[in-house]
Protein backbone atom coordinates (compact mmCIF):
# COMPACT_ATOMS: atom_id res chain seq x y z
CA UNK A 1 0.00 0.00 0.00
CA UNK A 2 2.90 2.33 0.77
CA UNK A 3 4.13 1.79 -2.79
CA UNK A 4 0.72 2.82 -4.17
CA UNK A 5 0.78 5.99 -2.08
CA UNK A 6 4.28 6.82 -3.28
CA UNK A 7 2.76 7.14 -6.73
CA UNK A 8 0.82 10.21 -5.57
CA UNK A 9 4.07 12.12 -6.00
CA UNK A 10 5.88 12.60 -9.25
CA UNK A 11 8.84 10.32 -9.73
CA UNK A 12 11.12 13.37 -9.72
CA UNK A 13 10.36 14.16 -6.05
CA UNK A 14 12.51 11.24 -4.90
CA UNK A 15 11.17 11.06 -1.34
CA UNK A 16 7.94 9.15 -1.89
CA UNK A 17 5.51 8.80 0.97
CA UNK A 18 7.68 10.55 3.55
CA UNK A 19 7.87 13.60 1.27
CA UNK A 20 4.10 13.66 1.00
CA UNK A 21 3.76 13.80 4.77
CA UNK A 22 6.20 16.72 4.87
CA UNK A 23 4.61 18.59 1.97
CA UNK A 24 1.03 18.06 3.10
CA UNK A 25 1.72 18.96 6.73
CA UNK A 26 -0.54 21.75 7.86
CA UNK A 27 -1.99 22.48 4.44
CA UNK A 28 -5.71 22.83 5.05
CA UNK A 29 -8.61 21.90 7.22
CA UNK A 30 -11.95 20.59 6.01
CA UNK A 31 -13.13 24.08 5.15
CA UNK A 32 -10.03 24.94 3.12
CA UNK A 33 -8.42 27.05 5.89
CA UNK A 34 -4.69 26.78 6.50
CA UNK A 35 -3.93 24.94 9.73
CA UNK A 36 -0.80 25.36 11.82
CA UNK A 37 0.51 23.86 15.05
CA UNK A 38 -2.13 23.11 17.67
CA UNK A 39 -4.99 23.91 15.30
CA UNK A 40 -3.83 21.20 12.93
CA UNK A 41 -3.98 18.72 15.81
CA UNK A 42 -7.76 19.15 15.86
CA UNK A 43 -8.05 17.37 12.53
CA UNK A 44 -7.60 13.62 12.79
CA UNK A 45 -8.62 10.49 10.94
CA UNK A 46 -10.05 7.85 13.26
CA UNK A 47 -10.05 4.13 12.73
CA UNK A 48 -13.70 4.08 11.70
CA UNK A 49 -13.12 6.54 8.89
CA UNK A 50 -14.63 9.64 10.47
CA UNK A 51 -12.91 13.02 10.30
CA UNK A 52 -13.07 15.10 13.45
CA UNK A 53 -12.28 18.79 13.54
CA UNK A 54 -12.65 20.55 16.87
CA UNK A 55 -14.68 17.62 18.12
CA UNK A 56 -17.17 17.58 15.22
CA UNK A 57 -18.00 14.45 13.21
CA UNK A 58 -17.14 15.35 9.63
CA UNK A 59 -19.20 12.63 7.96
CA UNK A 60 -22.03 12.20 10.41
CA UNK A 61 -24.44 13.31 7.67
CA UNK A 62 -25.37 11.21 4.60
CA UNK A 63 -24.36 14.23 2.50
CA UNK A 64 -20.66 14.24 3.35
CA UNK A 65 -17.80 13.67 0.93
CA UNK A 66 -16.68 10.47 2.67
CA UNK A 67 -19.59 8.09 2.99
CA UNK A 68 -19.99 5.42 5.69
CA UNK A 69 -19.03 2.85 3.05
CA UNK A 70 -15.65 4.49 2.60
CA UNK A 71 -12.68 2.16 2.63
CA UNK A 72 -11.47 4.01 5.71
CA UNK A 73 -13.76 1.65 7.59
CA UNK A 74 -11.17 -1.07 7.07
CA UNK A 75 -7.99 0.97 6.75
CA UNK A 76 -6.63 3.56 9.16
CA UNK A 77 -3.63 5.83 8.79
CA UNK A 78 -2.44 6.59 12.32
CA UNK A 79 0.87 8.00 11.09
CA UNK A 80 -0.88 10.56 8.88
CA UNK A 81 -3.01 12.10 11.63
CA UNK A 82 -2.94 15.89 11.94
CA UNK A 83 -1.06 16.71 8.77
CA UNK A 84 -3.75 15.82 6.28
CA UNK A 85 -6.75 17.69 5.02
CA UNK A 86 -9.96 15.70 4.47
CA UNK A 87 -9.52 16.31 0.72
CA UNK A 88 -6.12 14.61 0.72
CA UNK A 89 -7.32 11.76 2.92
CA UNK A 90 -10.16 11.27 0.44
CA UNK A 91 -7.53 10.99 -2.31
CA UNK A 92 -5.70 8.33 -0.30
CA UNK A 93 -8.98 6.56 0.36
CA UNK A 94 -9.65 6.36 -3.37
CA UNK A 95 -6.21 4.82 -3.92
CA UNK A 96 -6.69 2.23 -1.23
CA UNK A 97 -10.09 1.36 -2.71
CA UNK A 98 -8.37 0.14 -5.88
CA UNK A 99 -7.34 -2.93 -3.91
CA UNK A 100 -10.99 -3.93 -3.57
CA UNK A 101 -12.63 -5.75 -6.44
CA UNK A 102 -16.20 -6.02 -5.23
CA UNK A 103 -19.23 -4.89 -7.19
CA UNK A 104 -20.55 -2.43 -4.64
CA UNK A 105 -20.41 1.14 -6.02
CA UNK A 106 -18.60 3.52 -3.67
CA UNK A 107 -19.57 7.12 -4.30
CA UNK A 108 -16.94 8.40 -1.88
CA UNK A 109 -14.23 6.81 -3.99
CA UNK A 110 -15.62 7.60 -7.43
CA UNK A 111 -15.58 11.37 -7.06
CA UNK A 112 -12.53 13.15 -8.48
CA UNK A 113 -10.75 14.73 -5.53
CA UNK A 114 -8.22 17.50 -6.23
CA UNK A 115 -4.85 17.64 -4.57
CA UNK A 116 -5.05 20.02 -1.58
CA UNK A 117 -4.41 23.76 -1.86
CA UNK A 118 -0.90 24.77 -0.88
CA UNK A 119 0.13 26.35 2.37
CA UNK A 120 1.02 30.02 1.98
CA UNK A 121 4.61 30.72 2.93
CA UNK A 122 7.43 33.09 2.08
CA UNK A 123 7.56 36.84 1.80
CA UNK A 124 4.23 37.60 0.14
CA UNK A 125 2.60 40.99 -0.13
CA UNK A 126 -0.93 41.41 1.19
CA UNK A 127 -2.15 41.55 -2.41
CA UNK A 128 -0.39 38.29 -3.33
CA UNK A 129 -1.59 36.59 -0.16
CA UNK A 130 -5.15 37.60 -0.96
CA UNK A 131 -4.77 36.25 -4.49
CA UNK A 132 -3.73 32.77 -3.29
CA UNK A 133 -6.08 32.64 -0.30
CA UNK A 134 -8.64 29.86 -0.58
CA UNK A 135 -12.39 30.39 -0.07
CA UNK A 136 -14.42 29.34 2.93
CA UNK A 137 -16.49 26.32 1.99
CA UNK A 138 -19.38 27.67 4.12
CA UNK A 139 -20.34 24.14 5.11
CA UNK A 140 -21.49 23.03 1.66
CA UNK A 141 -21.02 19.33 0.99
CA UNK A 142 -22.08 16.86 -1.72
CA UNK A 143 -25.54 15.47 -1.02
CA UNK A 144 -26.89 12.45 -2.89
CA UNK A 145 -29.48 11.08 -0.48
CA UNK A 146 -32.39 10.37 -2.83
CA UNK A 147 -36.00 10.39 -1.68
CA UNK A 148 -37.88 7.23 -0.74
CA UNK A 149 -40.15 7.68 -3.78
CA UNK A 150 -37.11 7.83 -6.09
CA UNK A 151 -35.61 4.69 -4.56
CA UNK A 152 -38.87 2.77 -4.83
CA UNK A 153 -39.15 3.65 -8.53
CA UNK A 154 -35.53 2.56 -9.03
CA UNK A 155 -36.41 -1.06 -8.36
CA UNK A 156 -38.52 -1.14 -11.53
CA UNK A 157 -36.53 1.25 -13.72
CA UNK A 158 -33.14 -0.41 -13.08
CA UNK A 159 -34.54 -3.72 -14.42
CA UNK A 160 -36.12 -2.35 -17.62
CA UNK A 161 -35.64 -4.74 -20.58
CA UNK A 162 -38.24 -3.65 -23.14
CA UNK A 163 -37.70 0.08 -23.77
CA UNK A 164 -34.28 1.33 -24.90
CA UNK A 165 -32.86 4.81 -25.39
CA UNK A 166 -29.93 5.49 -27.73
CA UNK A 167 -28.26 8.91 -27.57
CA UNK A 168 -25.70 10.38 -29.97
CA UNK A 169 -23.59 13.12 -28.35
CA UNK A 170 -21.42 15.68 -30.12
CA UNK A 171 -19.03 18.57 -29.53
CA UNK A 172 -15.93 18.81 -27.36
CA UNK A 173 -15.32 16.95 -24.12
CA UNK A 174 -17.38 19.16 -21.83
CA UNK A 175 -20.29 19.32 -24.28
CA UNK A 176 -20.18 15.53 -24.46
CA UNK A 177 -20.20 15.28 -20.68
CA UNK A 178 -23.25 17.54 -20.38
CA UNK A 179 -25.16 15.57 -23.02
CA UNK A 180 -24.29 12.23 -21.39
CA UNK A 181 -25.54 13.57 -18.06
CA UNK A 182 -28.83 14.61 -19.64
CA UNK A 183 -29.09 11.30 -21.50
CA UNK A 184 -29.09 9.43 -18.19
CA UNK A 185 -31.69 11.78 -16.74
CA UNK A 186 -33.94 11.43 -19.81
CA UNK A 187 -33.65 7.65 -19.60
CA UNK A 188 -34.74 7.90 -15.98
CA UNK A 189 -37.67 10.19 -16.87
CA UNK A 190 -38.86 7.75 -19.56
CA UNK A 191 -38.15 4.63 -17.51
CA UNK A 192 -35.96 3.28 -20.32
CA UNK A 193 -32.73 1.33 -20.41
CA UNK A 194 -29.88 3.44 -21.78
CA UNK A 195 -27.38 2.17 -24.31
CA UNK A 196 -23.89 3.50 -23.57
CA UNK A 197 -23.92 6.83 -25.47
CA UNK A 198 -22.41 7.09 -28.95
CA UNK A 199 -19.80 9.81 -29.50
CA UNK A 200 -20.18 11.48 -32.87
CA UNK A 201 -16.97 12.09 -34.82
CA UNK A 202 -16.00 15.70 -34.18
CA UNK A 203 -16.05 17.57 -37.54
CA UNK A 204 -13.65 20.26 -36.30
CA UNK A 205 -10.92 18.21 -34.61
CA UNK A 206 -11.48 14.89 -36.41
CA UNK A 207 -11.55 13.02 -33.09
CA UNK A 208 -12.92 9.51 -33.63
CA UNK A 209 -12.79 8.47 -29.97
CA UNK A 210 -15.48 6.17 -28.63
CA UNK A 211 -17.04 6.33 -25.17
CA UNK A 212 -14.68 3.70 -23.79
CA UNK A 213 -11.65 5.66 -25.06
CA UNK A 214 -12.54 8.61 -22.82
CA UNK A 215 -14.58 7.21 -19.94
CA UNK A 216 -14.47 4.13 -17.72
CA UNK A 217 -17.48 2.18 -19.06
CA UNK A 218 -17.71 -0.43 -16.33
CA UNK A 219 -17.46 2.21 -13.62
CA UNK A 220 -20.16 4.23 -15.41
CA UNK A 221 -22.52 1.25 -15.47
CA UNK A 222 -21.75 0.13 -11.92
CA UNK A 223 -22.20 3.58 -10.37
CA UNK A 224 -25.62 4.07 -11.98
CA UNK A 225 -26.92 0.52 -11.61
CA UNK A 226 -29.46 1.61 -8.99
CA UNK A 227 -30.74 4.53 -11.10
CA UNK A 228 -31.10 3.28 -14.69
CA UNK A 229 -30.28 0.10 -16.55
CA UNK A 230 -27.22 0.61 -18.74
CA UNK A 231 -26.28 -1.74 -21.56
CA UNK A 232 -23.34 -1.76 -23.92
CA UNK A 233 -25.44 -2.43 -27.05
CA UNK A 234 -28.99 -2.99 -28.21
CA UNK A 235 -30.38 -6.53 -27.96
CA UNK A 236 -30.96 -8.30 -31.28
CA UNK A 237 -34.73 -7.99 -30.79
CA UNK A 238 -34.47 -4.20 -31.09
CA UNK A 239 -32.16 -3.96 -34.10
CA UNK A 240 -33.88 -2.35 -37.10
CA UNK A 241 -32.59 -1.51 -40.57
CA UNK A 242 -33.76 2.10 -40.40
CA UNK A 243 -34.61 4.07 -37.29
CA UNK A 244 -35.70 7.69 -37.23
CA UNK A 245 -33.52 10.00 -35.16
CA UNK A 246 -35.19 12.69 -33.06
CA UNK A 247 -33.32 15.99 -33.31
CA UNK A 248 -36.07 18.62 -33.06
CA UNK A 249 -36.02 19.26 -29.32
CA UNK A 250 -36.55 22.81 -28.00
CA UNK A 251 -34.19 24.30 -25.43
CA UNK A 252 -34.71 23.80 -21.69
CA UNK A 253 -37.67 21.42 -21.79
CA UNK A 254 -39.08 20.04 -18.50
CA UNK A 255 -39.60 16.33 -17.69
CA UNK A 256 -43.32 16.65 -18.50
CA UNK A 257 -42.47 17.69 -22.08
CA UNK A 258 -40.08 14.74 -22.45
CA UNK A 259 -42.73 12.25 -21.33
CA UNK A 260 -45.51 13.82 -23.41
CA UNK A 261 -43.36 13.90 -26.55
CA UNK A 262 -41.53 10.58 -26.44
CA UNK A 263 -43.14 8.07 -24.05
CA UNK A 264 -45.86 6.82 -26.41
CA UNK A 265 -43.38 6.32 -29.28
CA UNK A 266 -40.92 4.59 -27.00
CA UNK A 267 -43.60 2.35 -25.54
CA UNK A 268 -44.83 1.31 -28.99
CA UNK A 269 -41.50 0.94 -30.77
CA UNK A 270 -39.35 -0.11 -27.83
CA UNK A 271 -36.57 2.12 -29.16
CA UNK A 272 -35.90 5.86 -29.20
CA UNK A 273 -32.84 7.53 -30.75
CA UNK A 274 -32.01 11.10 -29.72
CA UNK A 275 -29.36 13.43 -31.08
CA UNK A 276 -28.40 17.02 -30.28
CA UNK A 277 -29.17 17.18 -26.56
CA UNK A 278 -26.95 20.15 -25.76
CA UNK A 279 -28.91 22.47 -23.42
CA UNK A 280 -32.18 20.81 -24.36
CA UNK A 281 -33.16 19.54 -20.90
CA UNK A 282 -34.22 22.12 -18.34
CA UNK A 283 -31.61 23.28 -15.82
CA UNK A 284 -34.32 23.46 -13.15
CA UNK A 285 -35.37 19.87 -12.48
CA UNK A 286 -37.00 18.20 -9.47
CA UNK A 287 -34.52 17.64 -6.63
CA UNK A 288 -33.98 13.91 -7.23
CA UNK A 289 -33.22 14.45 -10.91
CA UNK A 290 -30.83 17.28 -10.07
CA UNK A 291 -29.04 14.92 -7.69
CA UNK A 292 -28.92 12.31 -10.43
CA UNK A 293 -27.25 14.89 -12.66
CA UNK A 294 -24.57 15.42 -10.01
CA UNK A 295 -24.14 11.68 -9.55
CA UNK A 296 -23.54 11.19 -13.27
CA UNK A 297 -21.29 14.23 -13.74
CA UNK A 298 -19.06 13.87 -10.70
CA UNK A 299 -19.19 10.16 -9.85
CA UNK A 300 -20.20 8.02 -12.83
CA UNK A 301 -18.29 9.85 -15.58
CA UNK A 302 -14.81 8.85 -14.49
CA UNK A 303 -12.12 9.11 -17.14
CA UNK A 304 -10.58 5.91 -18.52
CA UNK A 305 -7.59 4.63 -16.55
CA UNK A 306 -4.87 5.67 -19.07
CA UNK A 307 -6.23 9.23 -19.14
CA UNK A 308 -6.49 9.40 -15.35
CA UNK A 309 -2.90 8.21 -15.02
CA UNK A 310 -1.65 10.79 -17.53
CA UNK A 311 -3.64 13.63 -15.98
CA UNK A 312 -2.55 12.72 -12.45
CA UNK A 313 1.11 12.61 -13.47
CA UNK A 314 0.89 16.05 -15.05
CA UNK A 315 -1.04 17.43 -12.06
CA UNK A 316 1.58 16.14 -9.62
CA UNK A 317 4.38 17.71 -11.64
CA UNK A 318 2.66 21.07 -11.33
CA UNK A 319 1.54 20.63 -7.71
CA UNK A 320 4.88 19.46 -6.31
CA UNK A 321 6.54 22.76 -7.25
CA UNK A 322 4.06 24.85 -5.27
CA UNK A 323 0.81 26.78 -5.92
CA UNK A 324 -0.24 27.30 -9.52
CA UNK A 325 -2.89 28.91 -11.66
CA UNK A 326 -4.75 26.95 -14.34
CA UNK A 327 -6.15 29.03 -17.18
CA UNK A 328 -8.58 27.60 -19.69
CA UNK A 329 -7.23 29.78 -22.47
CA UNK A 330 -9.46 29.49 -25.52
CA UNK A 331 -7.22 30.63 -28.37
CA UNK A 332 -7.79 27.77 -30.81
CA UNK A 333 -8.64 28.59 -34.41
CA UNK A 334 -12.13 27.14 -34.20
CA UNK A 335 -12.94 29.34 -31.19
CA UNK A 336 -12.21 32.50 -33.14
CA UNK A 337 -14.24 31.19 -36.09
CA UNK A 338 -17.24 30.22 -33.94
CA UNK A 339 -17.23 33.30 -31.72
CA UNK A 340 -17.16 35.82 -34.56
CA UNK A 341 -14.35 37.69 -32.80
CA UNK A 342 -10.90 38.98 -33.80
CA UNK A 343 -7.70 37.39 -32.54
CA UNK A 344 -5.77 40.51 -31.54
CA UNK A 345 -2.79 39.17 -33.53
CA UNK A 346 -3.10 41.60 -36.41
CA UNK A 347 -4.78 41.82 -39.84
CA UNK A 348 -2.88 38.85 -41.30
CA UNK A 349 -4.35 36.41 -38.78
CA UNK A 350 -7.78 38.07 -38.70
CA UNK A 351 -8.04 37.72 -42.49
CA UNK A 352 -7.46 33.95 -42.19
CA UNK A 353 -10.22 33.65 -39.58
CA UNK A 354 -12.65 35.78 -41.59
CA UNK A 355 -11.99 33.73 -44.72
CA UNK A 356 -12.59 30.42 -42.93
CA UNK A 357 -15.68 31.81 -41.24
CA UNK A 358 -17.17 32.89 -44.56
CA UNK A 359 -16.52 29.48 -46.07
CA UNK A 360 -18.10 27.63 -43.09
CA UNK A 361 -20.87 29.94 -41.82
CA UNK A 362 -22.52 27.05 -39.97
CA UNK A 363 -19.68 27.17 -37.41
CA UNK A 364 -20.61 30.69 -36.27
CA UNK A 365 -22.38 30.46 -32.92
CA UNK A 366 -25.68 32.39 -32.94
CA UNK A 367 -26.37 36.12 -33.19
CA UNK A 368 -25.57 36.20 -36.89
CA UNK A 369 -26.61 39.83 -37.20
CA UNK A 370 -24.06 41.13 -34.69
CA UNK A 371 -20.81 42.80 -35.66
CA UNK A 372 -17.49 42.06 -33.98
CA UNK A 373 -17.68 45.31 -32.00
CA UNK A 374 -21.17 44.45 -30.76
CA UNK A 375 -20.07 40.96 -29.73
CA UNK A 376 -17.16 42.38 -27.81
CA UNK A 377 -19.31 44.95 -26.00
CA UNK A 378 -21.71 42.12 -25.05
CA UNK A 379 -18.85 40.18 -23.47
CA UNK A 380 -19.12 37.37 -26.03
CA UNK A 381 -15.45 37.35 -27.07
CA UNK A 382 -12.81 35.23 -25.32
CA UNK A 383 -9.94 37.08 -23.67
CA UNK A 384 -6.68 36.86 -25.59
CA UNK A 385 -3.31 36.39 -23.88
CA UNK A 386 -2.71 40.14 -23.46
CA UNK A 387 -6.06 40.64 -21.77
CA UNK A 388 -5.56 37.64 -19.47
CA UNK A 389 -2.15 38.97 -18.43
CA UNK A 390 -3.64 42.37 -17.58
CA UNK A 391 -6.46 40.75 -15.65
CA UNK A 392 -4.09 38.61 -13.58
CA UNK A 393 -1.93 41.63 -12.77
CA UNK A 394 -5.01 43.59 -11.68
CA UNK A 395 -6.04 40.70 -9.44
CA UNK A 396 -2.67 40.71 -7.70
CA UNK A 397 -1.10 37.57 -9.16
CA UNK A 398 2.67 37.59 -8.47
CA UNK A 399 4.94 37.78 -11.52
CA UNK A 400 6.58 34.53 -10.38
CA UNK A 401 3.24 32.67 -10.40
CA UNK A 402 3.32 29.34 -12.20
CA UNK A 403 0.61 29.04 -14.82
CA UNK A 404 -0.77 25.95 -16.53
CA UNK A 405 -2.45 26.58 -19.88
CA UNK A 406 -5.38 24.26 -20.49
CA UNK A 407 -6.69 24.19 -24.04
CA UNK A 408 -5.75 23.21 -27.55
CA UNK A 409 -2.99 24.56 -29.77
CA UNK A 410 -3.43 28.36 -29.91
CA UNK A 411 -3.97 29.91 -33.32
CA UNK A 412 -0.78 31.85 -33.98
CA UNK A 413 1.40 29.49 -31.91
CA UNK A 414 3.96 31.18 -29.65
CA UNK A 415 2.95 34.60 -30.90
CA UNK A 416 -0.50 34.12 -29.41
CA UNK A 417 0.95 33.38 -25.94
CA UNK A 418 3.77 35.94 -26.03
CA UNK A 419 1.98 38.77 -24.13
CA UNK A 420 1.17 36.39 -21.26
CA UNK A 421 4.67 34.88 -21.13
CA UNK A 422 6.27 38.34 -21.04
CA UNK A 423 4.34 39.22 -17.88
CA UNK A 424 4.35 35.73 -16.30
CA UNK A 425 7.40 33.77 -17.49
CA UNK A 426 6.54 30.51 -15.67
CA UNK A 427 3.98 29.28 -18.19
CA UNK A 428 3.55 25.53 -18.68
CA UNK A 429 1.48 23.40 -21.05
CA UNK A 430 0.89 19.67 -21.19
CA UNK A 431 3.41 19.48 -24.04
CA UNK A 432 6.09 21.03 -21.82
CA UNK A 433 5.18 18.94 -18.77
CA UNK A 434 4.94 15.60 -20.56
CA UNK A 435 7.94 13.37 -21.01
CA UNK A 436 8.96 11.77 -24.29
CA UNK A 437 6.19 9.62 -25.67
CA UNK A 438 3.58 10.34 -22.98
CA UNK A 439 1.29 12.25 -25.33
CA UNK A 440 1.95 10.10 -28.39
CA UNK A 441 -1.11 7.83 -27.85
CA UNK A 442 -3.34 10.90 -27.89
CA UNK A 443 -2.37 12.49 -31.19
CA UNK A 444 -5.60 13.62 -32.92
CA UNK A 445 -7.57 12.76 -29.78
CA UNK A 446 -8.60 16.17 -28.56
CA UNK A 447 -11.13 14.87 -26.02
CA UNK A 448 -8.50 12.76 -24.24
CA UNK A 449 -6.12 15.73 -24.07
CA UNK A 450 -8.96 17.94 -22.82
CA UNK A 451 -9.58 15.35 -20.10
CA UNK A 452 -5.93 15.60 -19.02
CA UNK A 453 -6.33 19.40 -18.89
CA UNK A 454 -9.44 18.91 -16.75
CA UNK A 455 -7.52 16.83 -14.20
CA UNK A 456 -4.61 19.30 -13.97
CA UNK A 457 -7.01 22.24 -13.68
CA UNK A 458 -8.94 20.48 -10.92
CA UNK A 459 -5.90 20.50 -8.59
CA UNK A 460 -4.82 24.07 -9.32
CA UNK A 461 -4.92 26.60 -6.48
CA UNK A 462 -6.62 29.13 -8.75
CA UNK A 463 -8.63 28.39 -11.89
CA UNK A 464 -9.53 31.04 -14.47
CA UNK A 465 -11.52 30.51 -17.68
CA UNK A 466 -10.82 33.05 -20.40
CA UNK A 467 -14.28 32.59 -21.88
CA UNK A 468 -17.64 31.51 -20.49
CA UNK A 469 -18.36 27.89 -21.22
CA UNK A 470 -18.80 24.33 -20.02
CA UNK A 471 -15.28 23.92 -18.60
CA UNK A 472 -15.67 26.89 -16.27
CA UNK A 473 -19.07 25.68 -15.09
CA UNK A 474 -17.76 22.16 -14.48
CA UNK A 475 -14.89 23.52 -12.38
CA UNK A 476 -17.26 25.80 -10.51
CA UNK A 477 -19.48 22.89 -9.54
CA UNK A 478 -16.76 20.50 -8.42
CA UNK A 479 -14.34 23.07 -6.90
CA UNK A 480 -16.70 25.76 -5.66
CA UNK A 481 -16.31 25.04 -1.93
CA UNK A 482 -12.67 24.03 -1.76
CA UNK A 483 -10.35 25.67 -4.29
CA UNK A 484 -10.33 29.21 -5.62
CA UNK A 485 -12.20 29.82 -8.84
CA UNK A 486 -12.16 33.12 -10.71
CA UNK A 487 -15.21 33.31 -12.96
CA UNK A 488 -15.46 36.14 -15.45
CA UNK A 489 -19.21 36.39 -15.89
CA UNK A 490 -19.08 39.53 -18.01
CA UNK A 491 -16.14 41.25 -19.62
CA UNK A 492 -16.90 44.47 -21.43
CA UNK A 493 -14.07 45.24 -23.83
CA UNK A 494 -11.84 43.35 -21.33
CA UNK A 495 -9.20 45.55 -19.75
CA UNK A 496 -7.74 47.20 -22.84
CA UNK A 497 -10.02 50.25 -22.71
CA UNK A 498 -10.26 50.27 -18.92
CA UNK A 499 -14.02 49.74 -19.03
CA UNK A 500 -14.02 46.04 -18.24
CA UNK A 501 -16.33 44.71 -15.57
CA UNK A 502 -15.19 41.49 -13.95
CA UNK A 503 -17.55 39.68 -11.59
CA UNK A 504 -15.37 37.35 -9.57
Amino acid sequence: MRKRMDQLLDEESGDGFDSMIKIASGVTGGDGRILDGEEAMKVVATDNGEFIEGGGRWNSSPCSLISPSSTFTSFSFPSLSPSYSPQLLASLSAIVSDTHDDDKPRLSNSVMVPLPPHRLSGNLSDEEREFWEQPDGEGYRPCLNFSLEYRKASVRISKEKRRFLVVVVSGGLNQQRNQIVDAVVIARILGAALVVPVLQVNPIWGDESEFSDIFDVEHFKKTLQADVRLVSSLPSTHLVSRQSIETQIPFHVPPLWIRARFFKELNEEGLLVLKGLDSKLSKNLPTDLQKLRCKVAFHALRFAAPIRELGNRLARRMWIEGPYIAIHLRLEKDVWIRSGCLTGLGPEYDDIINSDRESRPEFLTGRLNMSYAQRRLMGLCPLNALEVARLLKALGAPKTARIYIAGGEPFGGRLALQPLVEEFPNVMTKNLLARDGELTPYINRSSALAAADYIVSLSSDVFLPSHGGNMGRAMQNIRGSGHKLLLICEVVNASISGTGQQHI
